[in-house]
């Protein structure tokens, strides 16, 4: 993986951490390098992707096998989004979204 690459994705964590802090204040990038979630202080397992090419099984099984207690889901920011997450786009598997439908 190309430096750029790299430095796109550890940004887009700080972004991602920034963001959520409106709700929970604790957010916060993980950084390079750390198991688990990418982004710390939420009551989420969150793996972040700054991608132009895609594999969306892969990121939810790289959720999974974390087996976290968590609620899990993958933040996805493509070529060409820019720095607002709020745009960035989530991805759950559909068990989850349906259980927090039905709350």
């Amino acid at each position: 993986m190309s430096q750029h690459r790299k430095h796109r994705g550890y940004r887009t964590q700080k972004v991602v951490a920034e963001y959520l802090k409106t709700w929970w204040p604790y957010a916060e990038s993980a950084g390079a390098g750390r198991q688990g979630s990418d982004i710390l202080g939420t009551p989420f397992d969150i793996e972040v992707k700054a991608r132009a090419g895609f594999n969306p099984l892969e990121a939810v099984k790289q959720l999974k096998s974390r087996k976290s207690n968590k609620l899990g889901f993958v933040v996805l920011r493509m070529n060409g989004q820019g720095e607002k997450a709020e745009d960035y786009i989530a991805l759950m598997p559909l068990s989850d979204l349906i259980g927090i439908l039905n709350d």
